[in-house]
């Protein structure tokens, strides 16, 4: 028996140093709380952009030492404990991150979970009859009254704020009020790219924010580029209207005829010759 598990062991080692080989990348996320129709799920959706696969931190440690030519992916080590699930994958890091980001799904609280979001219960019916759950709702934090045989809830009520830890109790009022506040999906605490070791902080990305800033440098480069007078493809047309716009106006100023300036430059001569006649009335 010891024997058959020695080769199992061996073989599974074999087959993480491959994938190890294979890919480019490899994420360490943990397993904790992660349930599995969730991760059956999340292995249809992810398709062939990442291969899922749950090793032993002990195995993983073998296979990563036998791969000498992949530089820094000893530094995984440090973070191998706990249950963990790793992803092979050859996609840029921070794309994977966001397709598990897409991947989470709300769930039922269970004690201890953590609320993913602000947990506002809104004011009206919860279509439960008076009893017990009039008492539960009350230890909550949750006004309430009884209307039409039901038991309603008087006003919106923020219960449990984002990061906060669900009781039973909470967790058990939240599921009779049919309310989801919980995320179940893979979060990446470590990935290892091509040399590279970046941290689950360095993983998360605010795509709004980081348009803005992206939004913002543009802008501060166009104009860099334009009062540099540095031709590009993106500045072209808009150099070639300030050139235009600046030729013009020196032409106007010196009084230079050509086909642009002409008409303007008659105007001015004759609202000039207009002011002066204006004035020569007045001082005779």
């Amino acid at each position: 028996m010891s024997r058959q598990v020695a080769l199992e062991k061996t073989k599974e080692v074999e087959e993480t140093r491959n994938l190890l080989q294979q890919y480019r990348a490899v994420g360490v996320a943990s397993l904790q709380k992660m349930r599995t129709a969730q991760l059956q799920e999340l292995k249809r959706k992810l398709g062939n952009n990442a291969h899922l696969r749950v090793v032993k931190n002990t195995l993983v440690r073998r296979a990563v030492a036998q791969c000498k030519d992949k530089p820094g992916l000893e530094k995984l080590e440090e973070h191998l404990t706990g249950s963990n699930i790793f992803l092979f994958t050859n996609l840029n890091p921070f794309k994977l991150v966001l397709l598990l980001e897409r991947g989470k799904v709300k769930a039922t609280a269970k004690a201890g979970d953590t609320a993913a979001e602000d947990v506002i219960v809104p004011a009206g019916n919860t279509g439960l009859p008076p009893g017990p759950i009039i008492s539960l709702l009350s230890a909550v934090g949750l006004p309430s009254r009884i209307e039409a045989g039901s038991v309603w809830i008087s006003h919106d009520t923020l219960i449990a704020k984002k990061g906060d830890a669900i009781d039973a109790r909470l967790a058990g009022v939240l599921s009779k009020l049919g309310i989801k506040p919980v995320e179940i999906g893979l979060s990446v605490k470590i990935m290892y790219d091509d040399g590279l070791i970046i941290t689950e902080e360095q993983l998360r990305l605010d795509l709004e924010e980081t348009q803005r800033r992206f939004g913002e440098a543009y802008v501060c480069a166009l104009n860099l580029s334009i009062n540099a007078a540095y031709p590009l493809p993106d500045n072209m047309v808009l150099l070639l209207k300030k050139a235009h716009y600046e030729a013009y106006s020196l032409a106007l100023s010196q009084a230079i005829p050509n086909k642009q300036t002409i008409v303007d430059l008659i105007k001015k001569a004759h609202m000039e010759a207009s002011g002066l006649q204006t004035r020569v009335k007045r001082n005779s």
